[in-house]
């Protein structure tokens, strides 16, 4: 049904079907607070398809030990480098956002995106 590739590839799907995961909530809910989640699991889903696509079976990290210095026996380092970037950014993002949830929050008393907005044009902004 499946067939060889999906189980050769179950990292890539579960990084897909978790992107999907994501992007659905933070389409679908109204909470500030979810739709945050929702973008740190699609950051997660990123980052995990960068590692699984960066990952090559039986190749060592790349750290020059014994003397092999062969391109063949290591991984490439740029994803990994990518994937820790990344993290870096994403976290500061949340902080960002988080901090200007609870700012919203204490103004308008509600995380309720839709009942933020109806505030807004009420207020005239």
């Amino acid at each position: 049904m499946f067939g060889p590739n999906l189980f050769h590839n179950v990292g890539g799907c579960v990084a897909v079907i978790l992107f999907g995961i994501g992007f659905s909530n933070l389409l679908l809910q109204k909470n500030l607070i979810k739709k945050i989640i929702g973008l740190n699991i699609m950051d997660t889903a990123v980052y995990l398809y960068l590692a699984v696509k960066g990952y090559i079976t039986g190749r060592a990290a790349p750290i020059v030990t014994d003397g092999v210095q062969e391109v063949e026996a290591y991984i490439n380092p740029v994803p990994s480098g990518l994937v820790l970037t990344g993290i870096v950014v994403s976290v500061s993002v949340t902080a960002i956002m988080l901090s200007l949830t609870i700012r919203l929050y204490r103004r308008y008393h509600t995380l309720d995106l839709d009942e933020i907005s109806m505030r807004l044009k009420k207020e005239g902004l």
